[in-house]
């Protein structure tokens, strides 16, 4: 089963989104990122322009086959189908589907917003009725800095 973690809390979504998947690059991991058309610009900018010392190289999905296929990173519409090879599945708020098929692991950065903060609730519902371990992780409790 793939494994769920909500990361809340997150002040800045972006900015939090970026620390993440320059880890998760540096890791060697393949991520898709779904979120807001809004969001995924915003984060698109700033992953090219947050770190004077770290270049996380990304694509959207709607980029060439080629780079979509070699981008450790694709931004996509939270309805896209995931690229071959995608294994992590970073979910910046906004609809997603139920279906978690050829994803190890699965990370929902969610805010502090109230709505926000309920359509969370209501996906871990479904994630644990579907049997996948879910797991939380408080953003402003833990130290991160984050925004």
């Amino acid at each position: 089963m793939t494994a769920v973690a909500f990361h809340v809390n997150a002040t800045d979504k972006v900015a939090y989104a970026c620390r993440l998947l320059r880890k998760a690059a540096s890791a060697g991991s393949r991520v898709l990122v779904t979120g807001e058309p809004a969001l995924l610009a915003r984060l698109d900018h700033d992953l090219w322009a947050f770190s004077a010392l770290d270049f996380v190289p990304h694509c959207r999905a709607d980029a060439p086959a080629e780079l979509v296929r070699r981008s450790p990173i694709v931004l996509a519409s939270p309805d896209h189908q995931a690229a071959q090879g995608l294994t992590v599945r970073v979910h910046l708020g906004g609809p997603m589907d139920a279906s978690l098929d050829g994803f190890e692991r699965v990370i929902e950065v969610v805010g502090q917003d109230e709505q926000e903060r309920g359509d969370a609730r209501a996906r871990w519902k479904l994630y644990s009725a579907m049997g996948h371990p879910v797991s939380h992780h408080d953003i402003a409790s833990s130290g991160h800095r984050h925004g």
